[in-house]
């Protein structure tokens, strides 16, 4: 029906004229809407037959369906223009015969149906008639009989659009406008722009108010509301007026499902609507507040989730300019100061900046005088102030805010219903109160009241709810606080159990079960509990996955470094030690140590055993790791939003991956495919001679030897402690310094008292059981693995520098052994494995001795030693150069690619705040760590890095053994010699020329280049130039690998 029941036009003509027409003919009439409605007509005569009087009756009929139809129309026409409530009776009277005429299978009911309905829906909208649901049950009919692709589907799609709409607008059941908006969904793809259709249902009245009523509806994070929430947005295009509003509440939709499920790409997905309902925003615009607030609420709540520092202060600077189009009167001033408080307290916990926490009391006190009593969100002002009041006794321990911060909890309480969806919050905030009040006064009332108040928490939170982690956490604080005073084991037991059952929670986010896991070992620690272990494990399996959820390499390591300087590994260690079980203290420090190295070689695992199993399986594997390291480079990106976009899809791999890691672990002979390995798979480190662990920790330092067969060896250190390794560290710092600046033939004076040091209190010990227990003979080879604070100690030079009666030299650690030093016991194995399949050598000399302006000083020494070691390596190597101009990162990462074995003669950058920005100095850009761990170069065997400081990790995670030299035993090399501190390229030339010369001189008649012989070469050159080269200068030389 062409607009709104008005006569359109009038046709008079003789039945002649209507006859005289063989073929179909055209009537026109003006225009309705901006549309020209026309008819085609075809006249036919029928003529009467013997035996056809059924015939005959169907066109009688059809004939008196017709004249009620048009007398049906006649009089509706005459309701639109009178408004008399008779001519619509007559109307809706006439349509009634004409449907009781047309039975279900008439061709014409869906016609008759149509025109019954929206009279009546005429009628409805003038308010003549009450009756809609009938209205509407008729529309619905008319859409059954007319299924797509029936021409007038989309027109019976619109009807039933209209009927429900006007319903909602009367009588307001969400449940019509949720299926206005399903129907538009569908029909708007069918109606063509500048039909008349798409005109009408694109009209204030049409589409625009099903979006206008949907984004009005409550928030509602069930399924069904997201799936309508986005067809919403479906309806709303880019250039839409109603999109900013519909991306925002859908936003605000996948953030509420966040907070009931957990499941992080709610989060993710809605923070990119958000981003862009902000994008269509600009200043000036009357919603820009809103969209600012909730963004930076939903980054807030993703840094509590996830723990990343920009989500933190972008979602502070967006409530600081929300804040600021919210003067002193605007209604929303009180939710804003609310929100910036909270993060305010957030940062602060995690910075310890004292402004922070003034201006949140600040915020939260001006917030609650505009709560005056009475207000509805009073309740929510009293508890915000009390958690900063709380936060800031926690640190300046002034008892009057703790005070005052009980009394406004237990107010905020008073004023929260029973089913208000954030009272547990203040109940376990109050409880967590009364615990800090029970530590000072010892009130037994206060504790059995924090208790009582946690357990209701506990028992009001459905069993997925996040925030059951936090319940948990605060009812073992409360258990804790109760054993410390009255020593009941129970207590003890039930804080350890619920400490546990945190840790596991599986919708509350890794950062904060990682912190209860934490807290789980000190304490179990403390109180000597038999968990302790467990919690240790658990505190490592969760690190794991929060760091597997990172999507760059860069960002891993932020979630290192957000749990502070906690050396959990050599604590887990230590614990193992002292529960007489060294195979599990093994395991637990590889477990803990060097995560990032073990996270990225998951990607280049090698499976030739699996690819002879099931080849499918390792086919798809192998894309899936490529696509995830692909991910890896590409969620780097500085835009934020394509940020999280990158984070989305690396999540969204990352479960492929998991769910194909799954399914091969399913398979008999992989049950333990890249799970943590046991000892038995560890001490094939300890194949070619034993590997020792030096574990230092808080509670105690000691090594662990792993032997080639066997059980560990325990080898107590009694004589050294944790902060004598932080002070002898210092303390070579500066001697190394000092040396520097000496002439060469002056005493060192201060290294040989340190070293003899590291000699009688540390490797002394281990010499001991090396030569005594494991009979170990001499110029065998050994691996150093120092953890924590071991890590800056030169334990290779060990030396006792002493004379015996016949005269004769007390041996070092290295007149004793060959020394090699590897990050962790698994890159010692994966580089064993890798040593398989080997190819024929290839040698590149690389040097750098003019990097340019601004890069350091000039190397003068390196052209010199490039010939050198040209010179010295053997024919059949094919030893090529590369320096000045062509030393670029290019150069260099194409030489990595294509050589087998390298040698490196430039400076050496470590960076110290961010590790993998450490470089080697090329001309124009640098060549960095990052550079080198995106190379996979599994047939790259030996490289010597004749620079600055390619050995040291950085302080932050000494742990994780990031450092250059490790990262080309990641990317492929086997063996790799690197430096502990600044090399003297001058002296350098002499170690670089002992150390060929004895790495070759099997060559001469013929064999096989040997990276295996590294560390025996290095041992010999630092010999051979102790009259050449000061004692600093040779020590500074490491070997890694095999």
């Amino acid at each position: 029906m062409l607009g709104s029941g008005e006569v359109v036009g009038k046709l008079e003509t003789s039945w002649d004229k209507l006859l005289n027409h063989d073929e179909p003919f055209e009537l026109s009439f003006p225009s309705v809407s901006g549309d020209h409605p026309s008819l085609t007509l075809k006249a036919v005569v029928v003529y009467p037959c013997d035996h056809q009087d059924g015939a005959l009756s169907d066109v009688l009929m059809d004939c008196e369906i017709a004249r009620d139809t048009d007398a049906g129309h006649a009089q509706f026409a005459e309701y639109i223009t009178s408004e008399n409530v008779s001519h619509l009776n007559a109307a809706v009277e006439r349509f009634q015969l004409v449907l009781d005429q047309c039975p279900v299978s008439h061709p014409d009911r869906a016609a008759a149906l149509t025109n019954f309905a929206y009279a009546r829906l005429q009628g409805y909208i003038r308010n003549d008639l009450q009756d809609i649901d009938t209205t509407t049950s008729l529309f619905r009919e008319a859409l059954a009989l007319r299924p797509q692709p029936h021409p007038d589907h989309p027109l019976s799609l619109y009807n039933l659009t209209e009927a429900l709409t006007w319903r909602h607008n009367k009588e307001s059941a969400a449940a019509d406008i949720r299926e206005a908006a399903q129907l538009y969904r569908e029909l708007l793809p069918l109606c063509l722009e500048g039909t008349c259709l798409r005109s009408v249902a694109a009209r204030e009245n049409g589409v625009d108010y099903v979006i206008r009523g949907c984004n009005n509806l409550p928030i509602d994070a069930s399924d069904e509301g997201i799936c309508l929430r986005r067809v919403i947005l479906e309806l709303c295009p880019l250039g839409h007026q109603h999109r900013p509003d519909t991306l925002d509440e859908l936003a605000r939709a996948l953030q509420s499902r966040f907070t009931q499920c957990g499941d992080i790409d709610d989060l993710d997905e809605g923070i990119q609507f958000g981003r862009e309902a902000l994008s269509l925003c600009p200043e000036g615009h009357p919603d820009r507040e809103c969209y600012l607030n909730n963004l930076g609420y939903s980054l807030n709540v993703r840094f509590n989730h996830q723990g990343k520092p920009n989500d933190l202060d972008e979602a502070i600077f967006l409530y600081e300019e929300a804040l600021c189009l919210c003067p002193v009167g605007h209604e929303s001033r009180d939710s804003l100061l609310n929100n910036i408080g909270h993060a305010l307290i957030t940062r602060f916990k995690e910075r310890r900046d004292i402004d922070d926490i003034t201006r949140a009391v600040s915020l939260f006190h001006e917030a609650l005088t505009l709560c005056r009593p009475g207000h509805p969100r009073r309740d929510i002002m009293l508890s915000n102030l009390a958690v900063a009041l709380n936060t800031r006794y926690d640190i300046l321990d002034v008892s009057e805010d703790l005070n005052e911060a009980i009394n406004l909890y237990r107010e905020s309480l008073q004023l929260k219903r029973l089913d208000n969806p954030e009272r547990h919050r203040t109940l376990y905030s109050l409880s967590s109160s009364l615990c800090s009040r029970f530590t000072q006064t010892r009130e037994n009332g206060d504790v059995e009241e924090a208790i009582q108040l946690c357990r209701e928490a506990l028992a009001s939170l459905p069993s997925l709810h996040p925030d059951r982690c936090m319940s948990r956490a605060w009812l073992q604080r409360a258990y804790m606080s109760r054993y410390c005073i009255q020593r009941n084991p129970t207590d003890l037991s039930s804080a350890m159990e619920h400490f546990r059952q945190s840790s596991v929670h599986p919708t509350e986010g890794f950062p904060q079960r990682i912190a209860v896991a934490i807290e789980w070992a000190q304490q179990a620690e403390i109180y000597q509990h038999e968990s302790a272990l467990e919690a240790y494990q658990m505190c490592f399996e969760l690190f794991d996955n929060h760091v597997m959820t990172r999507s760059s390499i860069i960002s891993r390591r932020e979630a290192a470094t957000a749990f502070g300087s906690v050396s959990l590994p050599v604590d887990a260690a230590s614990c193992a030690i002292r529960r007489d079980n060294l195979r599990r203290a093994v395991e637990l420090m590889e477990q803990g140590r060097g995560q990032q190295w073990s996270l990225a070689s998951r990607l280049r695992t090698p499976l030739e055993d699996l690819e002879s199993t099931s080849p499918e399986l390792a086919h798809k594997l192998t894309e899936l790791s490529k696509r995830l390291a692909g991910a890896q480079a590409s969620a780097g990106s500085t835009d934020r939003a394509a940020a999280d976009r990158a984070a989305t899809e690396y999540r969204r791999l990352t479960r492929q991956w998991e769910a194909a890691v799954a399914e091969i672990r399913d398979l008999r002979a992989f049950s333990r495919f890249l799970l943590p390995p046991m000892y038995e798979d560890l001490q094939a480190a300890a194949h070619q001679g034993p590997v020792i662990i030096l574990i230092a920790s808080q509670y105690s330092c000691s090594a662990i030897i792993v032997p080639t067969s066997g059980d560990p060896h325990h080898v107590p250190l009694p004589s050294i402690a944790l902060a004598d390794l932080k002070t002898l560290k210092d303390r070579f710092t500066r001697a190394i310094r000092h040396a520097s600046r000496m002439n060469p033939a002056e005493s060192r004076t201060d290294l040989i008292v340190l070293l003899r040091t590291v000699w009688d209190k540390i490797m002394l010990p281990i010499v001991k059981v090396l030569e005594h227990v494991l009979k170990l003979k001499r110029f065998s080879r050994i691996w150093l693995c120092p953890t924590a604070a071991f890590t800056s100690i030169p334990l290779h030079a060990a030396h006792p520098f002493q004379t015996k009666a016949d005269r004769s030299k007390e041996p070092c650690l290295e007149d004793l052994y060959i020394c090699s030093y590897t990050p962790t016991l698994s890159a010692l194995v994966r580089s064993r494995q890798s040593m398989k399949k080997r190819v024929p050598p290839s040698f590149v000399a690389i040097g750098q001795g003019q990097p340019g302006a601004g890069k350091g000083k000039a190397l003068l020494a390196v052209h010199s030693e490039l010939e050198l070691v040209h010179k010295l390596v053997p024919a059949m190597a094919n030893c090529t150069t590369i320096s000045g101009d062509a030393a670029t990162r290019a150069g260099a990462l194409q030489a990595l690619e294509e050589n087998t074995w390298m040698h490196l003669a430039c400076h050496g950058k470590q960076d110290p705040t961010q590790p993998y920005n450490s470089h080697f100095v090329m001309r124009g850009e640098h060549l960095t760590l990052l550079d080198i761990m995106e190379r996979d170069i599994p047939h790259a065997e030996f490289a010597f890095l004749s620079a600055c400081h390619t050995a040291v990790g950085d302080e932050k995670t000494p742990d994780e053994v990031i450092h250059l030299a490790a990262g080309l035993q990641f990317s492929g090399f086997k063996s790799v010699v690197g430096t502990l501190w600044e090399v003297d390229d001058a002296v350098a030339k002499h170690v670089v020329k002992a150390f060929y010369e004895n790495m070759f001189m099997d060559l001469k008649d013929g064999g096989v280049m040997d990276c295996t012989k590294a560390a025996w070469a290095l041992n010999r050159a630092t010999h051979a130039v102790k009259t050449k080269v000061p004692l600093e200068q040779r020590m500074v030389f490491i070997h890694i690998g095999v």
